[in-house]
C-alpha cells in the first residue's frame, strides 16, 4: 500500500517541467527519428514516375532544386521539418498555459520561485528540447541516406538540422509573448501564426506573388540546406527578435494575475 517517494527531477521548477513532459520530448524525438530515416532511405530512389515537369518545377521555385535528386528531395523534405519543431515549439508553452490553468502554478509560486525563473527555465527547456528534435532530424536523416549509398555528409546534414531552429525559436517568442499578454488566446495565436506563415510560403511562392510579399514570412528568409547555404544573416535577425520577444514575454509575465481555464 506504500511506497517511497519518487523525488527525481523536482529539485527546481526547469527539472519539475521536464519531468512532466519528458514523455512527450521521448516520443517526439522518436517519431522525428524514424520519419528522417525513411526519408534519407528513400531519397535516392525518387523518379518522375508520377510526378510531371510543371510539378517539378513548381516545387523547384521553393529552393530547393530538383526534386529527384537527393540533396533536392532532403531539402525540400526539411521544410516540414522545420515546420513540426516550429508547432513543438509552441507546444511547450501550451504545457506551461495548462499548467497554470489546472492551477499547479499558482501553488508553485506559492514557494519561493519568481516568476520570471519559472518562464525563463521554461523557455530554456523548450529552447533545449527543440535544439535535439533538430540536430535528430538531421542526424537520422543522414543515416538513412548512408544506408541507401547517398554520399551526402555528415556535417551538411546536421547543419540542415540546425537550420530548423532560428524559426522555431523566433515563434516560440512569439508564443510566449502571447502567453504572457493574453494567456487564454496564446496556442490560437502560436498555431494560427505558424500556420498562416507557412501557407503564405507555399502559396506565395507557388502562385508568384511579389517577393516582398512572400518575404513577410519567416520561412522565406530560410536557405532550404543542403541544396542551398545556410543564411546566418537571416537567422541571426531571427534569433535577435526571438530573444526580444523572450525578453517583453518575461517582463510582461511579471505583471499580470494568473488566469484559470
Amino acid at each position: 500500500d506504500t511506497s517511497a517517494p519518487r523525488l527525481r527531477l523536482l529539485s527546481t521548477p526547469t527539472a519539475q517541467a521536464l519531468r512532466s513532459e519528458r514523455g512527450s520530448l521521448i516520443v517526439w524525438s522518436s517519431s522525428v527519428a524514424v520519419f528522417a530515416f525513411v526519408l534519407g532511405m528513400v531519397s535516392t530512389s525518387i523518379s518522375s514516375a508520377g510526378i510531371s515537369k510543371s510539378v517539378r518545377q513548381e516545387i523547384a521555385k521553393l529552393g530547393s532544386g530538383s526534386i529527384l535528386t537527393p540533396t533536392g528531395y532532403l531539402a525540400f523534405a526539411f521544410i516540414f521539418f522545420i515546420v513540426a519543431v516550429s508547432l513543438f515549439a509552441c507546444g511547450q508553452v501550451g504545457a506551461a498555459r495548462h499548467e497554470e490553468a489546472d492551477e499547479q502554478l499558482e501553488t508553485l509560486l506559492a514557494l519561493p520561485v519568481s516568476r520570471r525563473a519559472w518562464l525563463g527555465g521554461r523557455l530554456l527547456l523548450a529552447t533545449c528540447a527543440t535544439a535535439t528534435i533538430s540536430v535528430t532530424a538531421g542526424l537520422f536523416a543522414w543515416a538513412g541516406a548512408a544506408s541507401a549509398g547517398v554520399g551526402i555528409s555528415l556535417p551538411r546534414m546536421l547543419e540542415a538540422g540546425a537550420n530548423c531552429l532560428p524559426v522555431a525559436l523566433l515563434f516560440l517568442g512569439i508564443a510566449a509573448l502571447a502567453y504572457a499578454v493574453v494567456p487564454r488566446a496564446s496556442a490560437g495565436i502560436a498555431y494560427g501564426l505558424v500556420t498562416v506563415a507557412f501557407l503564405w510560403q507555399l502559396s506565395g511562392s507557388l502562385l508568384g506573388a511579389p517577393k516582398w510579399l512572400v518575404d513577410l514570412t519567416p520561412f522565406a528568409h530560410v536557405g532550404l540546406v543542403p541544396a542551398q547555404q545556410f543564411r546566418a544573416t537571416a537567422a541571426v535577425v531571427m534569433l535577435a527578435l526571438a530573444g526580444l520577444a523572450w525578453l517583453a514575454a518575461l517582463w510582461a509575465f511579471r505583471r499580470r494575475d494568473l488566469t484559470g481555464v
